[in-house]
């Protein structure tokens, strides 16, 4: 298997404040937007190539969240009908309102690529292979879909993911054409399946059984990878239990999914949350083939303490007794940013990190 990327990272970075204030700025100023974008896109591809990357994001500076791409581009969406939902912090008890999702009441339609505001300045300024993340179809069913709203246009939340699935598919496509080298879904909503709170959660409120509705994610998602396999285009999936302002909403290990979504999904890389004892134990690793990378996220990306290099390392020879070292590689567990706020540390904490995995990286398998 011809490796590339050892060092990973999610995609997502802490906004600086002035670009933060810019997007929230009232009256908007647009000019002066694309200006700053531009200004920090700039510093934060110089850093991941200071520190060693062979990859490269734009931070995702661009969306006010790591689904904005898709929200901004796709009418459809009414987010004064938008749902909030409880989050659980780090430490027992500390709660948060989620940030408000919208509710589908148009039939969906995009009218612009996702991705193309962001694409044309990383293709021009990029030092290296390019990483875009996409949010995963999936994504959306189960936070956007209501009963006696959306149904009015949708009959189920089936009917939304596949109309949904043929807009993912197009733009994983046209950057698959347009020589992206890595692209990267992000499909949080799989946790739903393995914490046994959200599985009762889709019998109640998607009406599903979770198991059905697991094979038809599965599904889902692979309609997209195979509208962008191409040679020389590594495909990846990103699974995590929820990441907002330091943040998650699920718990539990990938032992109640790992057979079914390891086994059937049809990607190159997996990239898995396992920066505590909420991810599990890294025995459902065993059902992953061996043709495929797995890539452990061990730093977190929402605690501001730095792991110590020994521990991590120690942990990655831990994951290497149910997969082969040869197929691993490291990465934080999850995006530094995933909302518009961002994580709860600073940005020389967030790239001590980033540091820590490109250095422990070429000390594991230089």
């Amino acid at each position: 298997m011809a490796f590339r990327y050892r060092a990973d990272h999610v995609g997502s970075f802490l906004r600086p404040k002035e670009l933060i204030e810019a997007r929230l700025a009232d009256p908007p100023n647009p000019a002066r937007l694309r200006e700053i974008e531009d200004q920090a896109i700039l510093r934060v591809l110089a850093k991941q190539k200071e520190l060693g990357f062979d990859i490269f994001t734009d931070g995702e500076f661009r969306r006010s969240n790591f689904m904005g791409d898709f929200t901004d581009a796709v009418q459809g969406f009414n987010f004064m009908e938008g749902l909030r939902r409880e989050w659980q912090g780090q430490q027992p008890g500390q709660r948060m309102q989620g940030p408000v999702r919208g509710i589908v009441t148009e039939k969906l339609r995009a009218v612009r690529p996702l991705t193309g505001h962001e694409l044309p300045f990383l293709k021009q300024h990029s030092p290296g292979d390019i990483k875009m993340t996409l949010p995963s179809a999936t994504q959306f069913p189960a936070i956007a879909f209501k009963f006696g709203v959306s149904d009015a246009v949708y009959k189920d939340h089936t009917a939304l993911l596949w109309d949904i699935v043929e807009i993912i598919k197009a733009e994983m496509a046209r950057l698959a054409s347009e020589g992206v080298k890595y692209i990267q879904i992000d499909a949080p909503r799989y946790s739903y399946y393995m914490d046994p709170k959200w599985r009762d959660w889709i019998r109640e409120n998607m009406r599903m059984d979770p198991e059905a509705a697991l094979s038809e994610a599965v599904k889902a998602d692979n309609a997209c990878m195979k509208a962008a396999r191409r040679p020389g285009v590594t495909l990846a999936i990103h699974l995590c239990r929820g990441n907002a302002r330091s943040h998650w909403y699920a718990a539990g290990g990938y032992d109640a999914v790992a057979e079914k979504l390891f086994g059937t999904l049809e990607v190159d890389r997996f990239l898995l949350e396992y920066d505590d004892p909420r991810s599990g134990t890294f025995e459902p690793l065993r059902f992953i083939p061996r043709d495929k990378v797995v890539v452990l996220g061990l730093i977190s990306s929402k605690l501001a303490q730095i792991e110590m290099q020994d521990d991590v390392i120690r942990r990655i020879h831990e994951a290497a007794n149910f997969f082969p070292l040869e197929n691993l590689a490291l990465s934080p567990q999850c995006g530094f940013a995933s909302v518009l706020e961002g994580n709860a540390l600073s940005e020389d904490e967030e790239w001590a990190k980033m540091r820590l995995v490109a250095e422990t990286a070429r000390r594991v398998w230089s």
